[in-house]
């Protein structure tokens, strides 16, 4: 998938539900759970476990959704989930030998940055998107809003804190997407494998970001900014 393919997506779906499973039964249910509620792209975070298996068994059953996976640490890691079936990656960090392996696979690749200096040093290093990351510890969507002016260029997807509550202030503020982990997934619904929440709770986040005041292209928020 090529750089544009993937941004596409990102501005159709805007929520990416990110899985961290302590077992493959409860990652499953976890995606199809999400998947049930209307949500499209998926991330195993690569610190979970058996999270070949989840990506492998994933991309089968849910040919409707886009798979792939986070908290890539390694070039060993990439390389795994490429032979795996994972259709982006994204990182907490920036490692530019990371992100030429993503390339060399045609896997869209998202680092992790937190400050402009960081987010533009990711962005000219060939990221595909960058992920501002933990964006509630600075802020949240404000902070999103205040890097608009000068790095409006850059697709930008918070995480870290995100909710489906203030999801639709991050996409209004400016981001590309967001992702949301255990916004989607509490622990006590997880627990008791409470599946049914958790997609009514992705169904409601589905139709906030398909609301028209949250769902704006970069086109449409630059003219309501210079209105």
């Amino acid at each position: 998938m090529d750089r544009d393919s993937f941004l596409a997506l990102l501005r159709q779906h805007r929520a990416i539900a990110v899985i961290r499973a302590d077992d493959v039964s409860s990652g499953l249910h976890q995606a199809q759970a999400v998947a049930a509620g209307g949500i499209r792209l998926i991330e195993i975070t690569w610190n979970s476990v058996q999270p070949e298996q989840l990506v492998s068994t994933l991309r089968q059953q849910l040919t409707h959704c886009t798979v792939g996976i986070g908290t890539a640490l390694s070039i060993a890691d990439l390389r795994c989930a490429a032979a795996a079936g994972a259709q982006f990656c994204f990182c907490p960090h920036t490692d530019t030998a990371l992100i030429e392996t993503a390339h060399g696979l045609q896997i869209p690749i998202v680092p992790g940055a937190l400050t402009p200096n960081e987010i533009v040093a990711a962005w000219q290093a060939g990221a595909s998107a960058v992920k501002v990351f933990p964006v509630s510890a600075v802020g949240g969507a404000s902070y999103i809003r205040s890097l608009q002016g000068p790095l409006a260029h850059i697709p930008l997807v918070p995480t870290g804190g995100v909710t489906v509550e203030n999801a639709p202030g991050m996409v209004g503020a400016g981001a590309i997407a967001v992702g949301l982990s255990t916004g989607l997934f509490p622990q006590p619904m997880v627990v008791n494998r409470n599946w049914a929440a958790v997609t009514t709770l992705a169904r409601g986040l589905v139709n906030q970001l398909s609301a028209p005041d949250t769902a704006l292209l970069e086109g449409d928020r630059r003219t309501v900014l210079t209105a």
